[in-house]
């Protein structure tokens, strides 16, 4: 358990008494005290009597112990108060049972995170979540999204840590760490929901962390997962999110499964059939013919919805000129981009060819 819990359950009862309040481990460490002069001593007078304590108290040396009840085990801690009588018998028996809860709460919340992390990770067996989740009690028609979040710099631990802070609530939301540059965020759904809603979410999550701890991420969003059994399938598609996005747009850093479009049917196709389309569309590898200048024309007219006049201002070039590149790349391809169809097709092929690139074929 970790000592920060037990000293704030201990402090918040510091403001009710001007008795001494502490906790002690089995080894008989004081972790945790209202006293801090205490913290690290070690009690030896209680700890050759930890017997005595099983189920009860005892009084040593002026001060009163109980042990934390903890089921399934002996204990794992004792409580202490300065005093022998009724009144610190009274303390210790109630910072016993705040100690204890707060141990359950802390234990349970830990078991949670970890159960999540199990199903995403698909180490958990699917007849089991449903066994598992009642046992921590937790219901499993709750709609959850994952966001994978990759650390594309040096990797800082701290990133688990700042979005944990993003996401206060333990019991809507987990954060859990996949490898040393990936953490996901499972975060719980409610109400009407859009995709772009996920994304300025993932856009804040993406601000924070460079804000805080200066990491560039990449950031991949599942579909909504309705049970926790499906969130398995929310991660993978995370996964995907990433991979498919940076191969086709290398300057994106949030994506989502559900507006990867045709990146993600071409992803799934075979090499080979790849290959032929390309073979087919560009007879005599023509689209090697094109230099970087004029690919970068062909970009900037996709984004501009094959409008001639506003592209031409963005390239900040003539009207003229830009209809000359066009001019130029029908002849070589034989695909006028001015045709909607025909731009399809060469925005088509023009992903296929980066994926098989990207995939080391020989095309």
């Amino acid at each position: 358990m970790a000592w920060r819990m037990l000293q704030n359950t201990i402090l918040q009862m510091k403001e009710a008494t001007d008795r001494t309040i502490g906790v002690m481990n089995v080894s008989g460490e004081v972790v945790a005290c209202t006293e801090q002069s205490l913290k690290g001593t070690i009690r030896e007078s209680a700890l050759s009597s930890l017997e005595e304590m099983i189920g009860s108290y005892m009084v040593r040396d002026g001060d009163t112990y109980k042990p934390v009840a903890t089921p399934g085990a002996r204990f794992e801690y004792v409580v202490f108060v300065s005093g022998e009588d009724e009144y610190a018998r009274s303390l210790c028996v109630m910072a016993a049972l705040a100690i204890g809860n707060a141990k359950k709460y802390y234990d349970e919340k830990h078991d949670r995170a970890t159960f999540i992390k199990n199903i995403i990770l698909d180490n958990i067996l699917s007849g089991d979540i449903y066994m598992k989740a009642n046992e921590l009690r937790m219901p499993l028609d709750v709609p959850h999204i994952v966001y994978l979040i990759r650390q594309v710099d040096q990797p800082d631990n701290a990133a688990v840590d700042v979005v944990a802070n993003m996401f206060p609530d333990k019991s809507r939301d987990f954060v859990v760490s996949i490898s040393e540059s990936e953490l996901a965020l499972i975060s719980e759904v409610s109400g009407n929901y859009e995709t772009r809603d996920f994304v300025k979410t993932a856009e804040k999550i993406r601000d924070t962390l460079n804000a805080e701890i200066l990491s560039k991420t990449e950031i991949g969003i599942g579909t909504v997962a309705p049970t926790l059994k499906d969130l398995a399938v929310s991660y993978k598609e995370a996964q995907s999110a990433i991979n498919i996005g940076k191969m086709f747009d290398t300057e994106r850093d949030v994506m989502s499964y559900e507006s990867l479009g045709i990146g993600r049917l071409i992803y799934q196709l075979p090499t080979t059939v790849c290959e032929m389309f390309l073979s087919e569309v560009f007879e005599d590898s023509s689209i090697d013919g094109l230099d970087s200048e004029t690919l970068m024309t062909i970009q900037k007219f996709f984004e501009n919805n094959l409008n001639v006049s506003e592209t031409s201002r963005n390239l900040f070039v003539h009207r003229n000129t830009l209809v000359y590149r066009l001019e130029k790349i029908k002849k070589i391809t034989g695909l006028d981009l001015r045709e909607f169809d025909h731009a399809i097709i060469f925005k088509v092929a023009l992903m296929v060819k980066r994926y098989l690139s990207i995939q080391g074929s020989a095309f």
